[in-house]
Formats: C-alpha cells, sequence, structure tokens
C-alpha cells in the first residue's frame, strides 16, 4: 500500500441488530482486513453505549484472534485508568502467548464512559492522574521488570506485548515522546490538537528499548462505496446514527427524528468529529488520505469504516486498499 493502512474497529450494533451479530461482523471485517493487506485491527473500549461491542477488548480480542492468522490485534485502546496495570498485563500476556507477536496494547487515560458509569466500574474519579505511573509499572509487568517486588504478570512477564499511547491532546503526545512509545493519535474524532500533537511528540521523542525513531499513528474516518452518491447515502446515516448515539439518550429514533436532532445542533458536533473524513469512491477516498497523511505528519493511518450496515464496511475496506495499491498517473 501507499501508506500503512489499519483499521479501528468500534464493534457497533447497528439499528435492529444484537451484540451477537455485532461481534460476527467484526470478525468478518478482520478477516477482509487480513484478505486486503491492513497492518492491524484495534478494538476501542467504551461502557455503558447500547450501539457499541467492544466493552471487554481483549475477550474480543481472543475471539477474533481464533478465526484470523496473521493481522496484528490490538486494543485502541484499553482505557487504563478503568484498571489495574497487573490486570491488563496479565490479559495482553495471556493473548500473546495465544497469538505471540500479534498483539498490540494501546493506551487510553479517559473513562471511555460517564459519571454514573465510572461509579460502576468501581472507578475512582482521580485515578487519570497516575496515568504516567500506571503507564510505566504496565510496561514492567510485560518486559519482565516489575515495578512492584515480588510480583509478576503470568502470563505476561517478559512477552514485551508493544505499548502505544493514545491521545487527542498534548499530554498524551509528551507522556508518549518521554518513553519513547509509538502515539495514536484520535483525529477521526477529535481533530483540534492534531498538528500540534504531532510536532510536540516528534520533537520531544527519547528512543526506547522498544522504538528508536518515533511513530504516529492518526485515526481518519472512511465512507467508500462504488459511486460517490452512494457514499453520500452512507454518509447522511452515519451522522443520523452519531446523532442518536451522542444526544439520543439511548432511545429509539426515526431517520426524520434523527434529522430534526442533527437540525438542532448535534449536527455541528458530529461535523466537528467527522472532520477528517474521506467520503467517495476508492480513487476518491485514495486522494484524501495522501493528503491527510502529509497534513497529519503520520507513519500510519488507522481507519475508522463508518458504515450503517456490516456489508458497507466490507466493501469499503477492499475499495480502499485496492485504491491504496495503485498510483495515479
Amino acid at each position: 500500500m501507499l501508506i500503512p493502512l489499519s483499521v479501528l474497529d468500534l464493534a457497533p450494533i447497528p439499528r435492529g441488530e444484537t451484540a451477537s451479530s455485532s461481534i460476527a461482523a467484526s470478525v468478518a471485517l478482520a478477516q477482509r482486513a487480513e484478505q486486503h493487506g491492513y497492518r492491524r485491527v484495534w478494538y476501542a473500549e467504551h461502557h455503558n453505549m447500547p450501539t457499541i461491542a467492544s466493552s471487554a477488548t481483549s475477550v474480543l480480542i481472543a475471539h477474533v484472534g481464533a478465526q484470523t492468522s496473521t493481522i496484528r490485534l490490538g486494543a485502541g485502546g484499553v482505557m487504563l485508568p478503568n484498571h489495574s496495570p497487573l490486570t491488563i498485563a496479565e490479559q495482553f500476556g495471556t493473548l500473546d502467548a495465544m497469538y505471540p507477536g500479534r498483539i498490540d496494547l494501546g493506551l487510553g487515560r479517559a473513562p471511555g464512559s460517564d459519571q454514573a458509569t465510572m461509579y460502576a466500574l468501581r472507578r475512582d474519579p482521580n485515578s487519570a492522574d497516575t496515568f504516567p505511573q500506571d503507564v510505566v509499572e504496565l510496561q514492567g509487568y510485560l518486559t519482565g521488570e516489575s515495578r512492584v517486588p515480588g510480583v509478576d504478570a503470568v502470563p505476561g512477564k517478559g512477552s514485551n506485548v508493544p505499548l502505544y499511547v493514545l491521545g487527542s491532546s498534548l499530554f498524551g503526545a509528551r507522556l508518549a515522546a518521554a518513553l519513547g512509545l509509538p502515539y495514536a493519535f484520535a483525529s477521526h474524532f477529535a481533530p483540534q490538537a492534531l498538528e500540534a500533537a504531532v510536532s510536540t511528540y516528534r520533537r520531544e521523542f527519547r528512543p526506547s528499548a522498544q522504538l528508536a525513531e518515533p511513530h504516529v499513528i492518526a485515526g481518519v474516518n472512511v465512507v467508500a462505496a462504488d459511486t460517490e452518491d452512494d457514499a453520500r447515502q452512507a454518509l447522511a446515516a452515519v451522522r443520523r446514527g452519531l446523532a442518536v448515539g451522542l444526544f439520543g439518550r439511548g432511545g429509539s429514533f426515526t431517520d426524520e427524528e434523527a434529522d430534526l436532532l442533527l437540525d438542532q445542533g448535534a449536527g455541528h458536533h458530529v461535523s466537528t468529529m467527522l472532520t477528517h473524513t474521506a467520503i467517495g469512491t476508492g480513487d476518491q477516498v485514495r486522494d484524501f488520505l495522501l493528503r491527510f497523511q502529509k497534513r497529519a505528519d503520520a507513519d500510519e493511518l488507522i481507519v475508522a469504516f463508518q458504515s450503517p450496515t456490516p456489508e458497507g464496511r466490507l466493501r469499503a475496506v477492499e475499495l480502499t486498499a485496492q485504491a491504496m495499491e495503485s498510483v495515479p498517473a
């Protein structure tokens, strides 16, 4: 491919579908991405969201790993303040033992939930404050250099599962640079600080045992279809879904009601989230991704394929890969 491409899968649960069908669609998506040369598939931890089935990332990774053979799989990411570092080291150490050399661990410090869900997770509201120390503790378990005397992660010790710092601000950029870790910027939904964060990360990067040179992964949305009109129709459905998911208070909305939400203020928020979105045919998507990669100064792009149907996502994976395999004359 012209640029290394990966996939971010939120395991969406479309209207009228179930978590079971969503997980089956995630398996099919990973298999299709593997067939077409994508580097990795990551799953994001979210909680208390009726339209997302990726809350238990390690369980989902284990399931997908059993039905793929070469593509890397990981979390994009685990919200580390929701968990103890030892627990995550054990989970991802187990995954590495099951699928050696195929597991990634992306780490974020956001809650991935609301205040009530934070309580239900038994999360301390101040736990994000210790995120840097927790990353270092987790790294110690995975490298076999535990920072807690007498405590090892089994499985996990010596697995050296690669860590990635996720973020949408300068905080994550500086932490990734200080620790010498790859940095993944969430520009697929939080575009505001992209250029500043990447510049800061590259400027302040310090080589580490894991990484000699800085490595930036930038998130981008893709709505691809066989025709531009089909892609535009899919985008309209995606916008409705985001409006209902973010502002619908868990209710069931018709398309007309979702459009009213967009007209009454949700539209601006959704448009901001989708700032970096490639729309159209494979060639149109390729041209956008090439421009975006230069703007983001990214070494790799991780794509959130946006479509109202699993079939649409699979087709978008194919169209994007095919287009990215060729340079226009």
